[in-house]
């Protein structure tokens, strides 16, 4: 009982999410009444979406922050503890496998990919395509945190690649992967594996909270930009 109590006192969460829709449905209503003049049928419609989409978010986050962080730090301060340590970097892959195809985010560019290409990028290759790249990105962050490796000198040289894979990628999937890049660090995958890493990291006597623990998300960011863009080489050899 006490549980629930603590999941529906949610009083923060609504105001967030109050401020947070509160000024998209204001201007839609101004572009209404001046401009758009859309039939009333298609503004029911659309304010029974806002709503829908309100008690969705007010859920989501609440259950952000009474289960997924929770559990995120508890786990990660289970693997930080664990005597075989190099364990952490195959859960860590499996992790951001799992973390990306449940993301809502991920499923709907996958499904834009395709609709908008005519089916000829299927959006079941673009799923697994980002799931692998953040997984061997989240296992890499994970070696980071494991041996104190400095965020710089895994993120510089991954810009680098990035930026010349640039001169040889396709414009289509260039686009498709900067997408993926902010796609990816969704909800589901930053607030799961941000948890996880900042256990682990605390749970180590010998590594910093905030110094290891945190820059896991700019890896898993910078996964799908160059996983997608390696797809386009291989589409484009095809």
């Amino acid at each position: 009982m006490n549980e629930l109590l603590d999941f529906l006192d949610c009083k923060e969460i609504i105001l967030e999410v109050l401020l947070a829709l509160g000024p998209l449905v204001f201007f839609f209503l101004v572009f209404q009444i001046f401009f758009l003049k859309l039939p009333m049928e298609y503004v029911k419609n659309l304010l029974k979406g806002v709503g829908l989409t309100f008690i969705g978010l007010v859920l989501f986050l609440q259950g952000v922050t009474v289960g997924f962080l929770p559990v995120g730090s508890a786990m990660g301060e289970v693997l930080g503890s664990m005597e075989n340590r190099w364990l952490i970097i195959p859960i860590g892959f499996l992790l951001g496998f799992v973390a990306t195809i449940a993301e809502p985010a991920v499923r709907i560019l996958s499904y834009e990919v395709e609709r908008t290409s005519g089916g000829s990028i299927r959006a079941q290759t673009i799923l697994v395509t980002l799931a692998l790249g953040v997984s061997v990105f989240m296992a890499l962050g994970m070696v980071r945190i494991l041996f104190g490796i400095p965020i710089l000198y895994l993120v510089i040289p991954a810009y680098l690649i990035v930026l010349i894979m640039l001169k040889f990628s396709d414009p289509t999937f260039t686009s498709i992967a900067f997408d993926a890049g902010g796609v990816a660090t969704g909800p589901m995958t930053v607030t799961f594996v941000l948890a996880i890493a900042v256990g682990i990291a605390t749970a180590m006597p010998d590594r910093d909270a905030i110094a290891d623990g945190f820059g896991l998300i700019a890896l898993v960011a910078l996964a799908p930009i160059l996983s997608v863009m390696i797809l386009g080489l291989l589409y484009s050899r095809k």
